[in-house]
Parts: structure tokens; sequence; C-alpha cells
């Protein structure tokens, strides 16, 4: 092997000795990411012993480990808060998050019993808490969402990426999504950050909600579309744009891109037709 030359030797040297001061600086930083999913799994076993890391073997042992895992976790959250927000904020945030919590757990419920009724496959609600992808990133979504309503910052963002990474579902925290929300499969949805979804909503892997251009101009923009009640969105479809409006009960067929508004009770189709091909012509047609 050969030897690295010696100005290769320097230039690694170099960095290296940046990286050391680097290191000492940051030795003072909160490990933030590993609190904040500390604290997402503390939140989900609150909300739902499914996800609880410790079974409780009768009912007087549940009771006093509940209470022993809620303070455990209000802890941590004054902790986490402390770091990303002014000290005056923080138990104003913790109290109102604290407070909403039970709220959470019943759009969740909701969520769950939506699963269960639109997907054939699915045998029972505790299956679609344990085993759903569509479910847990929801799950972290609705916490996410709450901190982000009160502009905490960076803590939220963290959230999403862990259930993006656990899923392969990207949801902003901005988005707001309302009750009885489905999503089967999963793999490779993006709801973006100005996204309004209404009630009952079902949609299938690989949705996109997005924006029409992407520039930081636009940051405090709606760049994102809003969806109707009721409304199915089938697998690979795009709808992007802040303006674009998707009627209730509407249905928006698989691969359909999707720039406009349609009225309720739209059904938004792609279709392919085989044909001789010219220079100019690629053999496909949107139906609206």
């Amino acid at each position: 092997m050969t030897p690295p030359s010696t100005s290769a030797n320097s230039n690694w040297q170099k960095y290296v000795d940046r990286l050391a001061v680097t290191r000492a600086d940051d030795d003072t930083t909160p490990p933030l990411r590993a609190m904040a999913e500390e604290l997402v799994l503390r939140a989900l076993a609150l909300l739902f012993t499914q996800f609880a890391r410790d079974f409780r073997m009768n009912s007087r042992d549940s009771e006093s480990d509940s209470r022993s895992d809620a303070e455990a976790f209000e802890a941590l959250l004054h902790e986490v808060l402390s770091i990303v927000l002014p000290a005056e904020r923080v138990a104003i945030v913790a109290e109102e998050f604290l407070n909403v919590f039970p709220a959470v757990h019943n759009l969740l419920e909701d969520d769950a019993m939506a699963i269960l009724a639109g997907d054939p496959a699915a045998e029972s609600r505790d299956e679609v808490i344990q085993a759903y992808p569509g479910f847990l990133a929801t799950a972290v979504h609705r916490l996410a969402h709450e901190f982000y309503l009160r502009d905490v910052k960076v803590l939220p963002r963290l959230l999403s990426e862990w259930a993006h990474r656990d899923t392969g579902i990207d949801i902003h925290p901005g988005a707001t999504i309302g009750r009885s929300f489905a999503v089967d499969h999963g793999t490779g949805v993006v709801i973006g950050e100005t996204s309004v979804i209404g009630t009952g909503v079902h949609m299938y892997q690989g949705v996109t909600l997005g924006a029409l251009a992407v520039s930081k101009q636009l940051a405090r923009k709606k760049r994102h579309p809003t969806i109707g009640n009721d409304v199915v969105i089938y697998a690979n479809a795009t709808i992007l744009g802040g303006n674009t409006e998707i009627g209730d009960g509407s249905i928006i067929g698989g691969n359909v891109w999707l720039t406009h508004s349609v009225p309720p009770r739209s059904i938004v189709q792609f279709s392919s037709r085989v044909e001789q091909r010219t220079a100019d012509d690629d053999g496909m047609e949107f139906h609206i």
C-alpha cells in the first residue's frame, strides 16, 4: 500500500486539530436528537400500552408504573424544552402540551379505527396500533404538530424525521390533519408543511402533497394543497400548489399529476393509450 503524501498528512492533521477544538466547544451541547427520540418513545408508551417497553403483570403495578412513567415523561419534557425555548416559556409550553395530551389520544383512537375500517387486511385495532407504519407516522405527527403550533424550534422536525426514518412516511410537523386519517402501506408518502387535510381522508403509498415551486421567498406562504373531507387518494398521486383544493368526497386515482382544484365528488384518473408515438408525443395523457 502506498503511504499517503506529506501534504495529505498535513491537511488531515490540520482538520483533526480543528475538529478537536470544535468538539471541545460542543461538549456542553445537549444531545437533543437522542433526547427527542426518547421523548417520543415515552409519549407513545403513555398514549398506548402497545408501545410500552415494559409489560405490567397486574393492575396495581400498572397504575404505579404508569404514574412513574408519566413523571419521567414530564421531567424529560421540561428538560428538552429548556434546550429549545427561552426559560420563561418552558413551563407554559409544557403545561399546554400536557393538557392537550388526552385530545391527541382521542384523535389517534379515531385514526386507528379509520385504518381498521378501511383496510380489509387489518384484523384488529391492536394490530393497527402495533404494526401499521401509517398509524405510527400519524401518532408522531400529532405530537410534533402540537409543538409546532407553539413555535417550538427544531424539536418538531426531529420528531417527524424520526418517524420518517422508521416508516418511510414524511409528514412535516406543520401540516394540519383532521380526524380519522388513514395512510395505507404509506412508503414514500410526502405531506408538505402547509398542507391542510380534512376529516376521513384515506391515502395510499407514494402520495405527494407538495409545492409548485421551491423558493425561500415562499417560506411563509401557503405552498401545499388543501384536501377536503372524505377524500381518497390512490398510490403515487401527486397534488401540488397552495391554491389547489380537492373537494369533499373526491377520488384521486393512482399516478395522477394534479396542479389545479377539483370540485366536490370529483373522480380524477390517469389513463394511458397505446398508439404509434411521434417525436413530440410521449403516448400518455391525463384525464380530469
